[in-house]
């Protein structure tokens, strides 16, 4: 089951637009990203939910959507998220977030895939238009934004090829693949002196 879960979540970037992700599943997902674990037990992650057609069309234009596909601006209008969940660091309580951010976000995509959703996390980010737009104070590092809705495009995993290259790319069909290392060139084998 877990399994499934996992290769289930793939990097969604096109959406049923007009599919509702409503307030209260968001909060579910933030309850599981509450309930993992954090560095030192700090819970320095603060959320804010957005699922609305205004607030998300202010916070579409901060970001970017997919390194590899230089020629793809983004989702079009129609195949946009339904929500968002913004993944702030609270610095009143720690300057250092570490790893908590990923752990929180793994947590949200499972769960959203568990709920028949999909979602993306993006870093790559306009800090500066998304804190204005939508009234960040300053004390909130911005971390991650996850992109969520019903996912309108299929999403297939194959295996590194013999040239290396990891790069994700879309067919003429808009199938997107995804290359992964196999479980063999990934695991090593300890350098242990007798």
């Amino acid at each position: 089951m877990m399994k499934e879960l996992v290769f289930k979540n793939r990097s969604y970037r096109r959406f049923h637009e007009e599919f509702v992700v409503d307030e209260e599943t968001l909060k579910g997902l933030v309850d599981l990203a509450r309930l993992s674990a954090s560095s030192a037990n700090l819970q320095p992650l603060k959320y804010i939910l957005s699922f609305d057609q205004v607030t998300n069309s202010r916070v579409f234009p901060s970001l970017s959507w997919a390194g590899y596909l230089k020629d793809w601006p983004g989702p079009r209008e129609g195949e946009r998220p339904s929500a968002y969940i913004i993944v702030l660091g609270d610095t009143g309580i720690t300057g250092s977030f570490g790893c908590d951010h990923g752990i929180a976000a793994q947590s949200i995509l499972l769960g959203a895939v568990e709920r028949g959703l999909g979602g993306c996390v993006i870093s790559s980010i306009d800090r500066d238009v998304l804190r204005g737009s939508i009234g960040i104070p300053e004390r909130f590092d911005i971390l991650l934004v996850i992109a969520l809705g019903k996912p309108k495009e299929t999403v297939k995993i194959e295996t590194v090829g013999p040239d290396g290259d990891v790069r994700y790319w879309r067919d003429y069909d808009g199938t997107h693949h995804v290359p992964k290392r196999s479980l063999e060139e990934i695991l090593l084998k300890p350098d242990i002196e007798d």
